[in-house]
């Protein structure tokens, strides 16, 4: 980071941010609708009455899986674009940027590669995505289960769980997928980047940076990835419980 911030300034920090950003709002609503979809067609098919831990891990993957292929991906080779391209310029020019925003990126890449590199990596980040989703839900369902339990025995009427409760579950469930997957999450950051002329191979791709960097730099990054998704988590689902218990109300 100091790096960053010595060479190009705060706004470096700030690099792809737009991708982000125009990627999020569909990212959020493909994943919380797809799990909602994928969670009760599991408790249709098993004939249950409330979905079992084992259907939200399912849901949460597919969701994951889902949202990966349709959004995030795309989303991803652009960031990663956009985080990793030349300065045009020097010498007695200011260096400027290679791409102005995200859609001009989106645009040179599918130019100079295809519109299929967009989703290169993509079986990498379904993995990621999927089991992120996985471990989130799961852990997310499961503790604000005892969390309602808890208050029951506390002699609490049943009704939503406070806002702070369900913050900071969200904050310790978003945290368990970048636990869970860094390797993987790493692995498909070095091929994203790797562009036209790099290593595309998974394999080549494991071998090399195990063999230049070591065994931990499959978990580079590591804490700024779980500083990142565990508070989004948090704030997610808040909102989430906020318009699922308002929208709930306007159906009865």
């Amino acid at each position: 980071m100091g790096h960053i911030v010595r060479n190009e300034g705060l706004v470096g920090l700030y690099r792809g941010f737009d991708a982000v950003v125009l990627g999020m709002g569909p990212k959020m609503a493909i994943r919380f609708t797809s799990f909602e979809g994928f969670k009760h067609l599991g408790v249709s098919l098993t004939g249950q009455s409330t979905p079992s831990s084992s259907v939200v891990f399912l849901a949460g993957l597919a969701a994951g899986i889902t949202e990966s292929v349709c959004v995030v991906n795309p989303m991803e080779v652009v960031k990663i674009s956009l985080q990793a391209q030349d300065r045009l310029g020097g010498g007695s020019f200011p260096a400027v940027p290679q791409y102005r925003n995200a859609f001009d990126a989106a645009r040179c890449v599918v130019r100079n590669e295809g519109i299929s590199s967009l989703w290169r990596g993509v079986s990498l980040t379904a993995t990621r995505q999927g089991t992120n989703q996985a471990a989130n839900f799961t852990t997310y369902s499961f503790l604000k289960g005892a969390a309602q339990r808890h208050r029951a025995r506390d002699g609490i009427k049943e009704g939503p769980l406070p806002t702070y409760v369900t913050g900071a579950i969200g904050l310790f469930s978003g945290a368990m997928g970048p636990l869970c997957n860094a390797p993987i999450d790493t692995i498909k950051t070095r091929l994203q980047s790797a562009g036209s002329h790099g290593d595309r191979r998974i394999l080549g791709i494991v071998t090399n940076l195990i063999r230049q960097e070591g065994p931990s730099a499959l978990y580079k990054g590591l804490m700024p990835r779980v500083m990142r998704v565990a508070p989004g988590q948090a704030v997610t689902f808040m909102a989430y419980e906020f318009f699922k218990r308002h929208l709930d109300r306007l159906r009865i």
